[in-house]
């Protein structure tokens, strides 16, 4: 059969999912899945059975996840979401991040409020990881704008690493049985302290796994006083970071992301702080291809100006071909695919629901 395009979206008002040859000149799009309920996190397990996963969280009804057997053509919800225990005095909000774990049925799930759950049976049944869930740290984070919310999840043999906003970057090198913070060189520009040991606002993070070590993160900058801690880099498993926001509009965004094929080349999308629009509402991309060293503008097929998008911590990714295109989905319900690795951009859906994530794989 040949190679597909899917991609999974996830709106305020549902799921969609748009699939499309390998060449990409049109997508053809159904949906919406649990429709009129808000998905904040979307999985494409590609690798093994071609299922397809997503939240549906509702807060009157409950929070739900679906699966696909057909790629994403008809959706059923799992047997059980994940929940705290009666007696822990948390209450689930939402769910955030979904990956797979290292068994063909296990699944690792983030929660709002900041807790991690694992599965054994492909969602039917959850358990809470203790070792993060129930950090001495945990009681003392507190939300961000979007919520307490666990929203990476970086698996990398026994070390695993997680991105918490309000509580920044832990890290268990136990296979995730224990947790430690680890933030040296990430800044916070809305407490005393500038370089707290936890409780910055990580915002995304991403790695690949032919550079062992390198981690890139997008953090919450935007900061004048406090200035280039937005967009960093670890080379030590993430034991320590430094910038590389030089050469940036704005070191403030939401999504970064690493190209498939080469650990150096990454992708931003530059914010205004205030507003979370583009700056001077000239919409683009910015993308290095020295591991930060330098950024490039990328604008080709975006509107010049009064154009003020918003693109969420999930709403970006890109696809594993090998010549890559990249797709984001804005809070105004557009969604843009950035064909040759960003350098012409086209608006593939203009009328969606506000975009929360976005997930591409080759199936």
């Amino acid at each position: 059969m040949p190679e597909r395009v899917l991609l999974c979206i996830g709106t305020k008002k549902g799921l969609f999912v748009a699939e499309a040859a390998k060449a990409r000149r049109r997508f053809e799009l159904r949906g919406p899945f649990g429709p009129g309920v808000a998905v904040y996190a979307a999985l494409i397990d590609a690798h093994r059975t071609s299922r397809v996963y997503a939240s549906s969280c509702n807060a009157f009804f409950g929070m739900k996840i679906l699966t696909s057997t057909d790629g994403g053509k008809k959706f059923r919800e799992t047997k059980s979401a994940p929940a705290f225990p009666k007696d822990d005095g948390r209450a689930l909000a939402n769910i955030w991040s979904l990956e797979v774990g290292d068994g063909r049925k296990e699944l690792w799930c983030g929660v709002e409020p900041a807790a991690l759950f694992r599965s054994h049976d492909r969602g039917n049944s959850w358990e809470m990881v203790e070792g993060i869930s129930n950090h001495e740290h945990a009681r003392q984070w507190h939300p961000g704008n979007g919520g307490l919310c666990m929203h990476t999840i970086l698996r990398d043999g026994h070390r695993v690493h997680l991105g918490i906003s309000t509580g920044g970057h832990y890290m268990s090198e136990d296979g995730g049985t224990t947790f430690r913070p680890s933030n040296q060189g990430v800044g916070a520009g809305f407490v005393p302290d500038p370089y707290p040991e936890f409780g910055q606002c990580v915002h995304k993070m991403v790695r690949h796994p032919d550079a062992p070590g390198r981690i890139y993160m997008q953090n919450h900058g935007g900061w004048e006083d406090r200035p280039g801690i937005g967009v960093l880099r670890s080379d030590d498993h993430g034991q320590s970071w430094r910038s590389i926001a030089d050469g940036l509009p704005s070191d403030f965004g939401f999504p970064i992301v690493v190209h498939p094929h080469d650990p150096d080349t990454v992708y931003v999308v530059p914010l205004e702080p205030m507003t979370r629009t583009c700056p001077g509402g000239k919409p683009a991309v910015w993308r290095t291809e020295n591991g930060g060293t330098r950024w490039k503008r990328l604008a080709k097929g975006f509107p010049k100006k009064e154009a003020y998008f918003t693109v969420l911590r999930d709403a970006m990714d890109i696809d594993q071909l090998r010549s890559p295109a990249l797709y984001f989905g804005t809070t105004t319900g557009q969604l843009w695919i950035g064909r040759e690795g960003g350098e012409q951009w086209d608006c593939l859906f203009d009328t969606l629901p506000p975009i929360n994530c976005v997930k591409v794989a080759v199936v």
